[in-house]
């Protein structure tokens, strides 16, 4: 299979889709992420316009990084959990997995969920992320529950789960020395303990 991100002689671009990412950040930092624009970050990074749409769809999509590649990892561990292995167990495991960041990226991600959580033009894009995020988890969890994914207990607990996915972000951002996975943990903990 040919790589998308190869140049037509066959080399590959000297710059990666988180060099990109990175060049980015710092731009949305000085200038805010309504004030810069593709050719700007293009320019930053090193690449033309049209390299710079290879790597995103949009200037809205940098905030996301690779999330559907991340959507179909958290979609294949789901479906690769032992069926004995309880609900909350499941869930708590894959959350934290979905949401584990190599710490030397911790610093880049800290600036991306600002973004997300914090920037009125990403609000409408956001919303369309986490209703794709919320059908992979509804979709395990009816599987789990022997109904449809369209039904009110997994939808609830995809909303639930994605409400603690989000608070905990928000602790971790207000939090700078706090644990990301133990705070994402702690809220599913707390999830699995209501619900019981």
């Amino acid at each position: 299979m040919s790589d998308p991100l190869t140049t037509r002689s066959g080399r590959r671009p000297i710059t990666s889709r988180a060099e990109v990412e990175h060049a980015a950040f710092e731009l949305f930092a000085r200038q805010g992420f309504e004030r810069t624009t593709i050719d700007d970050i293009a320019r930053a990074a090193g690449i033309g316009r049209r390299t710079f749409f290879r790597y995103f769809p949009s200037k809205n999509d940098i905030a996301w990084g690779d999330f559907d590649g991340e959507l179909q990892r958290m979609r294949k561990r789901l479906t690769g959990y032992p069926p004995e292995l309880p609900l909350v167990e499941a869930i708590r495991s894959a959350l934290v997995d979905f949401n584990r960041i190599p710490p030397e990226e911790a610093p880049w991600h800290r600036r991306r969920m600002e973004l997300i959580l914090t920037t009125p033009a990403l609000q409408a894009h956001s919303a369309l992320r986490y209703a794709d995020w919320r059908q992979v988890l509804a979709e395990f969890v009816a599987g789990r529950l022997g109904i449809a994914p369209d039904s009110l207990a997994p939808q609830a607990i995809a909303y639930a789960v994605l409400g603690i996915a989000l608070a905990a972000y928000e602790q971790w951002l207000r939090s700078p020395e706090s644990d990301l996975a133990e705070l994402l943990a702690a809220g599913l903990t707390e999830l699995g303990a209501a619900i019981r």
